[in-house]
């Protein structure tokens, strides 16, 4: 059984609701999965699956529940050649900042040697009012490519 490691970084906790919907969908398709709403680098597996959720804060900016993992990925020599994973981002296209949060970290985890399956997900909020909807929609596809 494969098993996915869901990471989300919320400010009003879209992202976690988002998480905790992806993982729903995962479990009926047969995958053992964990949801850490803003871990350390410490809790997470150094190599397997992950699926990034996270929202934009401010002008383009990290939660701040995910903002220390990003400085602790940064700042370290670490190599995350071993992990796989998926990037899923909230956000609002009103601003010229949209789904910044997720573009940094998906950034950050490829410069680190982690590599990213599938395209990125980026939710308009204001194009879906219930941004779990195209979430469960992408996983579908997303775990295909597994």
């Amino acid at each position: 059984m494969t098993k996915v490691t869901l990471i989300s970084g919320s400010t009003m906790g879209s992202a976690e609701y988002v998480a905790e919907h992806i993982e729903e969908e995962l479990i009926a398709r047969g995958f053992e999965t964990e949801v850490l709403h803003g871990p350390e680098l410490e809790e997470l597996p150094l190599e397997g699956i992950w699926i990034i959720v996270c929202s934009t804060h401010g002008a383009g900016e990290l939660p701040d529940n995910i903002q220390p993992l990003a400085k602790q990925i940064n700042d370290q020599q670490i190599n995350l050649e071993k992990v796989s994973f998926g990037a899923v981002g909230i956000g609002s296209s009103e601003y010229d900042t949209f789904c910044g949060a997720i573009r940094t970290l998906d950034t950050l985890l490829q410069q680190k040697g982690a590599k990213r399956i599938g395209d990125r997900l980026e939710i308009d909020v204001q194009k879906h009012e219930i941004p779990e909807d195209p979430a469960g929609e992408w996983v579908k596809i997303w775990a295909n490519d597994l």
